[in-house]
């Protein structure tokens, strides 16, 4: 199998990426997150991304795209903005993953217990439907300890939200 692995940060990557070179499946990274604000919090983790791929030997494509408009402008729910996130960012993977000969798509999002697991895992398998490639499901979540442990040790950003503009003004608020 030859598997396009989303990231949607590199501490959050570092888990998922580890079972997957243990279990010897061939993949590379797939760094789209138009989701992530302000412009400098999308360069860092971007940067963190970039030297985590370089250290693992991980081939990497990164996708520039930064919605601002788009997400300043969402007003609906917190699981309508949700929705609207996975499937911008699942729908590119399935879709790049598609023309670029992999044979399935997964995303390290299904390392965190704080993201929506059962929605992601839902719209995954609605894009492998929608492009005819495969959703890789994995609950990475029991390593998600050890992954941000590791980030720890390696120096790596951790972030304190999720990355979108609602989520950002909350961790202010609270903070």
């Amino acid at each position: 199998m030859r598997l396009l692995l989303h990231m949607c940060c590199a501490p959050c990557a570092l888990y998922p990426a580890g079972v997957l070179q243990d279990e010897k499946i061939e993949f590379e990274g797939f760094f789209y997150n138009p989701n992530i604000h302000p412009i400098d919090e999308f360069n860092r983790r971007k940067e963190n991304v970039e030297i985590f791929s370089k250290n693992k030997g991980i081939k990497t494509t990164y996708a520039d795209d930064f919605l601002q408009n788009d997400w300043e402008n969402f007003s609906e729910s917190d699981d309508e903005r949700c929705k609207m996130c996975y499937s911008l960012r699942l729908s590119k993977t399935a879709r790049f993953a598609k023309e670029n000969g992999f044979n399935a798509f997964s995303t390290t999002l299904l390392v965190s217990p704080y993201q929506k697991h059962d929605l992601i895992k839902e719209l995954g398998e609605k894009f492998s439907k929608d492009f005819g490639i495969e959703f890789y499901y994995r609950d990475f979540r029991p390593g998600f300890r050890e992954g941000q442990a590791r980030a720890k040790e390696l120096g790596l950003y951790r972030q304190k939200y999720c990355g979108c503009i609602k989520s950002l003004n909350r961790q202010r608020i609270f903070n």
